[in-house]
This record gives structure tokens, sequence and C-alpha cells, in this order.
């Protein structure tokens, strides 16, 4: 698991729960086949709260780094990974009522056999220019459970010893010259 470190904003919101600041919590969904009407690449960006959010990503970000960005207000119920040393930490999630673009996403992530990978950033209600973890957790989306009403996920850290070595995956979509 990665070192990072809460900013003092969060430490305290954490500890003290006051009554005029709120923890944010954001998912990001990443996928290589995601892309916006444009043809460009896109992410599944939400926030837990009731209205939409507009916050400031960490520069190195995977898309959009350093950008101000859109999180579409989601319910959703988040179990962040235990501090445990004997198993592989993970983040579980569920999204209920799933937006049809959500929808869209999962089931071509799910077709694909590229690695789709989730980061979670929280923030502070009081400071969206950037996230209160440094650097942000991100995971590999390892099980997705789709149903006609929610979105159910666990997020493990990349296993690089269980990876296959070569790692590319030649198949007629990457490779048309495989196919006769």
């Amino acid at each position: 698991m990665p070192d990072f470190t809460l900013d003092d904003a969060l430490a305290e919101a954490y500890a003290s729960a006051p009554a005029d600041v709120v923890t944010l919590d954001t998912l990001e969904i990443h996928h290589p086949a995601f892309r916006d009407d444009d043809g460009l690449p896109t992410a599944i960006r939400v926030v837990n709260n009731t209205e939409n959010i507009d916050a400031t990503l960490e520069d190195d970000a995977p898309l959009n780094g350093g950008q101000v960005v859109t999180f579409l207000a989601c319910g959703f119920r988040l179990q962040r990974p235990d501090v445990e040393v004997q198993a592989s930490p993970e983040l579980r999630f569920e999204i209920d009522n799933v937006d049809s673009r959500i929808s869209q996403y999962v089931r071509i992530a799910a077709e694909s056999t590229d690695v789709a990978f989730v980061i979670y950033r929280p923030y502070v209600s009081k400071d969206l220019s950037r996230p209160s973890m440094n650097p942000p957790l991100r995971l590999e989306l390892a099980e997705v459970n789709a149903s006609g009403w929610a979105v159910s996920a666990v997020c493990r850290f990349a296993e690089l010893a269980n990876r296959s070595f070569p790692s590319k995956v030649y198949t007629p979509q990457r490779f048309p010259g495989l196919v006769a």
C-alpha cells in the first residue's frame, strides 16, 4: 500500500467533526474504452453528495490533471481499505439508482479484457482546490456486480506478482492481422 498523507483540514474534519465542514468522498472510474460523445477519453466521476461539485484534480491525475472537473452527485456506500498486514487491502463501494451512462460504461468495461481502475479522493467542503489525500488511492477494479438498481464493486491494489508476462493480450481487436 502506498504512503499517503491527509491534509490538515481533512485530519481536523476526521478528528473533530465540525458542523460547517463536510468530507466529500469522490470516486473516479477509468477504463481505456470509456469515450465521450466526441470520442475523447473520459471517466466516470461521482461524489457522495446531494449536489454536483466542481473540484480541482491533482496535477498528475491520469485525465485532466490540475484541472477543475465536475463530480456528479450520486449517493453511494463506501468501505475504505482496512490497514492489515495479513490481507490485501480492498475498497468496496455500491452505487444505487445508477445513471444510464454509468450502466453503459460498466457494460463496456465488463466486456473488455483491459483493466479498469478506480481513484478515491476525499475533499473537504471548505477547500475544493485539491484532494485532501496525497496521493489519492488508485486501485484496480477487481469485481463488479451490476443489476438494474445498483452497481457494487471491489477494488484492490495492483498485484504485480500475479501479472502474466508478457503482459500484452493478443486479441483480434488489438491486432487485426491475427484474423485470417
